[in-house]
Parts: structure tokens; C-alpha cells; sequence
């Protein structure tokens, strides 16, 4: 008790401190959301709710003395409050929100003022050690980038921690059963864990995603460029290289999640000597760009619209000859760009599968039984990211390929690869006669060039030459 309120007290008074003398900046838009507008007085709302209740209570259980149990019920209580009254005012969603939800049920729960048994606290104990190992799971990308950070701390902590909690909830709630109960309980809280890692981890991984840098210019590979601002539509700042080009045709580049443009420079120099106009963007909250990362690329259709939006107003370029060539999340985000603005005419997706959980819907015709598991975990795991991400859910992507009735398409996929393979076959199925689809044997996820360089060439010039001519 002295330990898990000990270090929320801590954690509350820093960003109660924090939020008070602006060493925490939550952004105009949610500035204009608090009370008053006001972070202090919201700092001193976090100290006087959270932080002296959770304070007082670490000293009492320390002490081993005075209304410990009247403390902790208080102290869970008004966290769990603090937690709601965020959400419905400044309506922003995030990893800890849950995570301090279920230190608030702890402290309720540890309070001996909440009628529950041996049994069901450590059934409940377990159930948010299989929670918080799986919030840590998804920010492990933190602990392997160069830098460290909070995220990386509470990545590790939570792990172990998370872990902890669910060993000792599972003994607690099976102690005293026969063998066999015991098996049958440790098999359930085993594949109960593996559930909700499957839905929760990714889902916090792609909306927390480890600050991502610039590690090459065109100027490395002889290319002249101008550096571009582009503003989204949602008044994001989007860093950006245009390379001109000369046949009066031009495409936006798109990197993958958790990379920049600097790892898509080879393929967008193939582009630049066949005399196309390349704009290479940072999806947003990736390498110089401002806003948000979101490494399903549900913002994709903004940030490329802008990029559109660039090229079209060049007098060099052709607005009726305009295309995007992506890979990974950026070859999903070019895929539903295509819908939503139809200023796109050809669209290159290399290793393309799915930005949400409709998108594979091919699983259970793939994989039977095992597939229809998954589609269901995908499902939930949508529910998890939407709360998490300011983004709403995209248009699925075989719609959107539908509904691009102007756009043709290239779907390039691994050899190595098998999902890659059924995933363009689902997203061409209602308009084959737009969608070729060609398989790099041998190809690693989005390694076509490297692969087969001559024949990447040969097939996205070709493609893009044939289509924006």
C-alpha cells in the first residue's frame, strides 16, 4: 500500500507542479477547455484531489497507524473521479487513463471497505496485472529508441510491475483449490493475459509512438530540393522535400510507420529521374513534423490531401496528373487518400494490409477457425485504438479502392510475405479492372527495390507513366 500510493502521491504532485508553473504545455485547444482556462488551476486541482489524499494515505500505511482503510477508500475514490472528470473535460483519450482507473479500483479494493473475498480481490488484483503489463508491452518502442524517456520508465515499470500483480492476484484467487482448479485457473489468467496484451498492446504502441528522426537529405544522393511547410486541413505543420521535376506529373511520397523521409529517399530518387515532381512528406508526429504520430495512419488522408494540395498548385504541374506511391502505413494512407480526394488518379501501395480491423476480413477464409479468432480480437482492439486516438476510424480500404472509381492502382506485394498477398486480393476484389497486384518474390515486408530494383523500376514507372500520362 505504502508503495503504490507512494509513488502515485509523487507522480501527482510532479504533474500537479507541472501543470502550475507551465513545465507541462497542453496545448491551446485543451487550455481552452479547462476551467478558466486555466493549467494552473488545474495543477492545483490535481494536488488537492489526487496528490494529498494519495500522500496521506502513504504516510498512514507506513506508520501502520491511523484510518489507513478510510484513507485508501478516499484516495482510490477520488482518482478514479479525477480520472472521469478529465476525460468528459478535456475530452482527450491516452494510456494512463485506464492505468490509473485501476489504481483507484486497487485502492478501493485494498480498503477491507469493499465486500469482497479473498478470492475475487485476487481475481481482480490479476485482472489489472494482465491490464498494466499490457499498456507497458505497448510502449516497449519507447525502451528501444536511443533516447530515454517517461514513456521508456513507465514501459518498464509497468511491465514488472504488471507481472507482479498478476502472479500474486492468481495465486490469491486460486489458493486453497484442488490441483486440477489450479491448472484450469493458471491456463485461464495465461490465455485472459494473451487477450488482452493482443488487443490493448498494439493499440497503445500506435498512439505512442517514439520520436523518429531525419537521417538523410536528397542532398546525399545529389538530388536538388526545396525544404516545404505544408498545413493540414486540422492546422497541423507537415515537414516536407519537393524535388521538381520535368514531364509535368507529380507524386507525393509516403513512408512507413516509425520511419521517416529519409528511408523512402532511394525509391523517391527512381521518381525524380524519370522527370516526375516528388513531394517526400513526414506523416504527421514522425521525424520534423508537428501533431500527433498515429502509426495506423488514420490521419493519412489529411496529411496527404495537403500534400496534394501542394503539387496541384504548381505551375510545373498538371492537377489531372497527380499520384501518391506509399509503403506500409503510407501505401494504406495513399489507398484511402484515393477516396477521399479525387485529384488522386494512381495510387503504388507497397505492403499494404489493413488500418482497421475491417480490413481483414480475410482472415477467417485464410486461416479458418484461428482467423475468425483473430478478426474478433481486431475488432476489440479497434475499439481500444479509437479511444485512445483523436483520429476517427478510416474509410476501410477495400471501400476505398471502391469508391476511387478515377484511380487505378498498384498493389505491391512481399514474396516472404503470405498475409500481404491475401490482403491485396481482398482490397482489389470489387475493382480488378483498376488494381494490378504484383508479388516480389523472395521480398522481405516493403523490401521490393531492394529486392528487385530493375523490375520495381521498370513496373512503377511503367505504371505511373501509363496512368498520369
Amino acid at each position: 500500500m505504502t508503495a503504490v500510493a507512494g509513488v502515485n502521491a509523487a507522480a501527482a504532485w510532479a504533474g500537479g507542479i507541472a501543470l502550475a508553473t507551465g513545465g507541462i504545455d497542453l496545448g491551446g485547444e485543451i487550455d481552452e477547455r479547462l476551467p478558466f482556462d486555466s493549467p494552473v488551476l488545474a495543477g492545483l486541482a490535481l494536488v488537492l484531489v489526487v496528490a494529498v489524499p494519495l500522500t496521506a494515505l502513504t504516510w498512514s500505511s507506513f506508520v501502520d497507524d491511523g484510518p489507513t482503510d478510510e484513507l485508501a477508500l478516499v484516495a482510490g475514490l477520488a482518482l478514479i473521479g479525477w480520472i472521469c472528470v478529465q476525460v468528459v473535460v478535456i475530452q482527450t483519450f491516452s494510456w494512463f487513463q485506464p492505468f490509473y482507473l485501476g489504481v483507484g479500483v486497487v485502492l478501493v479494493v485494498a480498503s477491507h471497505r469493499v465486500a469482497l473475498g479473498p478470492r475475487a480481490r485476487g481475481a481482480a488484483v490479476a485482472g489489472l496485472g494482465a491490464l498494466v503489463t499490457a499498456i507497458g508491452i505497448g510502449l516497449v518502442p519507447h525502451v528501444t529508441d536511443d533516447t530515454a524517456s517517461v514513456a521508456a520508465i513507465v514501459s518498464i515499470v509497468s511491465v514488472v510491475s504488471g507481472i507482479a500483480a498478476l502472479v500474486v492476484g492468481t495465486a490469491a484467487a486460486l489458493r486453497g483449490r484442488r490441483l486440477p482448479l489450479v491448472i484450469a485457473g493458471v491456463v485461464i489468467a495465461l490465455i485472459g493475459t494473451a487477450v488482452v496484451v493482443s488487443v490493448v498492446s498494439p493499440a497503445v504502441a500506435v498512439t505512442n509512438v517514439p520520436p523518429s528522426a531525419i537521417t538523410a537529405t536528397p542532398a546525399d544522393l545529389d538530388l536538388g530540393y526545396d525544404s516545404i511547410t505544408l498545413t493540414t486541413s486540422d492546422g497541423v505543420e507537415l515537414a516536407a522535400w519537393y524535388l521538381p521535376g520535368s514531364n509535368g506529373a507529380g507524386v507525393v511520397v509516403r513512408h512507413g510507420a516509425g520511419s521517416t523521409r529519409s528511408d523512402v529517399l532511394d525509391r523517391a530518387a527512381v521518381l525524380a529521374d524519370a522527370g516526375y515532381g516528388v513531394l517526400l512528406v513526414d506523416a504527421r508526429g514522425h521525424g520534423d513534423s508537428g501533431g500527433t504520430a498515429m502509426d495506423f495512419g488514420w490521419y493519412g488522408d489529411l496529411d496527404i490531401t495537403a500534400a496534394v494540395d501542394f503539387l496541384a498548385a504548381r505551375p510545373e504541374i498538371d492537377d489531372d496528373r497527380i499520384g501518391v506511391v506509399g509503403f506500409s502505413m503510407g501505401g494504406e494512407e495513399a489507398i484511402g487518400a484515393a477516396s477521399a480526394d479525387d485529384r488522386i488518379r494512381a495510387v503504388v501501395a507497397e505492403g499494404a494490409t489493413a488500418r482497421r480491423a475491417t480490413d481483414k476480413r480475410w482472415l477467417s477464409d485464410a486461416y479458418g477457425w484461428r482467423g475468425r479468432i483473430q478478426e474478433q480480437l481486431e475488432q476489440m482492439q479497434d475499439v481500444v485504438t479509437d479511444y485512445l486516438s483523436e483520429a476517427s476510424p478510416p474509410t476501410p480500404l477495400h471501400e476505398a479502392v471502391s469508391s476511387a472509381t478515377e484511380t487505378r492502382f498498384l498493389l505491391i506485394t512481399a514474396g516472404a510475405v503470405a498475409d500481404e498477398r491475401h490482403a491485396a486480393a481482398f482490397i482489389a476484389h470489387d475493382a480488378r479492372d483498376r488494381v494490378a497486384i504484383w508479388t516480389v518474390d523472395d521480398a522481405g515486408h516493403t523490401d521490393g527495390y531492394d529486392t528487385a530494383p530493375d523490375d520495381w523500376q521498370r513496373r512503377v514507372i511503367g505504371f505511373l507513366d501509363e496512368t498520369l500520362q
